[in-house]
């Protein structure tokens, strides 16, 4: 099993001074140096997300243009999106502005493609929040084509049919490519059928449930035709909350504030969304205080990395047992970049007793 380390976009971006505005410009320097660190240590991976417009995650609007910073300041790490909004953008601008990356990397980019939920992400493209699903299952085909280099009919300025081929070429034959899942069934079995793999997460799912998901994947992805993607196997990437204290107790204590602040935010950031249901979208603040406070305990109890190396080396041997194929170590919840480099110092001890 791999472990990869994956930004999701804390609420207090680094260099955040008290009632002062945010200085982006640290928090970009804090992922640079945890990417590099996890290329020195050996993690397979770094994903990055994709935020629009609300306070979790300000730091990430465009997947590719940090990753092209990504691809200069590493060596070996494959460097990912987790997620690409695919209804926000154009299948040729992704298949573009990826295959520069691939090439600044020599071919280490993968993506995980994602249908988007939040209305306000959408002022980029208003026309395409309704149908996004159906969308993005549409054009991971046509991405696939383009990234192979073939060219593909579209409509130009003048309203004339125009056959294109993105530029440059990719370094990789095949684009590697996630679907990202927010726990949605449907989904997974959907990511089987595309022979993609599937991004999915601890948070917010039992064990069973993540059993019975997993095997529907593993099941449509068998009886799915080869598409220029995963294998019969496909590969499932779990996202987790991580911190490897020196101790279960100093891991509890650095994590709790940092990680129940960033619960909190999140909250918000769903009661904002058009979509989101009456009793959500009605929460008071002593209620979301109530279940970040809830949902903290319950990721001590299963499904996060947070706590000492043992505690953690076995929650990483039942998620290998589940079938898990790669745990992407959810890392930015607030925590300062020292604690987040000695996280991933023992975190990387712990490589050798998963694989």
């Amino acid at each position: 099993m791999d472990l990869s380390v994956m930004f999701f976009g804390a609420d207090t971006p680094a260099g955040t001074t008290a009632g002062g505005p945010p200085r982006h410009s640290e928090a970009y320097d804090d992922i640079l140096t945890v990417a590099r660190t996890a290329d020195r240590l050996g993690f397979h991976a770094i994903w990055t997300p994709e935020r629009h417009f609300q306070q979790v995650g300000q730091v990430f609007p465009s997947p590719p243009v940090l990753s092209a910073a990504l691809a200069v300041a590493t060596e070996r790490i494959n460097i990912r999106a987790g997620s690409v909004i695919l209804p926000l953008h154009h299948p040729l601008r992704i298949a573009e502005d990826w295959a520069v990356v691939d090439n600044l990397s020599h071919g280490r980019i993968g993506l995980s493609a994602a249908t988007g939920w939040h209305s306000a992400d959408f002022v980029l493209s208003p026309g395409t929040y309704e149908g996004r699903r159906e969308r993005t299952l549409r054009d991971i085909p046509l991405l696939r084509r383009l990234w192979a280099g073939e060219p593909a009919e579209f409509t130009d300025g003048t309203g004339a049919s125009v056959t294109v081929l993105p530029q440059p070429r990719p370094v990789q034959k095949t684009l590697p490519l996630w679907l990202t899942s927010s726990g949605n069934p449907a989904t997974w079995e959907a990511a089987g059928s595309l022979r993609t793999g599937v991004l999915g997460a601890t948070v917010g799912q039992s064990r069973e449930e993540l059993a019975e998901k997993i095997a529907r994947y593993r099941a449509a992805c068998a009886a799915a035709p080869a598409q220029g993607g995963t294998d019969a196997h496909g590969r499932v990437t779990l996202m987790a909350h991580t911190f490897v204290g020196a101790d279960d107790a100093e891991a509890r204590r650095l994590s709790a504030v940092p990680l129940k602040r960033y619960l909190r935010s999140y909250v918000r950031q769903t009661t904002a969304n058009r979509r989101a249901d009456r009793a959500t979208a009605e929460l008071t603040a002593e209620q979301t205080a109530m279940l970040a406070e809830f949902a903290f305990h319950r990721y001590l109890t299963w499904g996060s990395l947070l706590g000492s190396a043992e505690t953690c080396r076995k929650m990483l041997a039942d998620l290998r047992d589940l079938g898990c194929d790669e745990v992407a170590c959810f890392v930015d919840f607030g925590l300062g970049r020292d604690e987040i480099l000695a996280g991933l110092h023992r975190l990387a001890e712990l490589r050798e007793d998963v694989a």
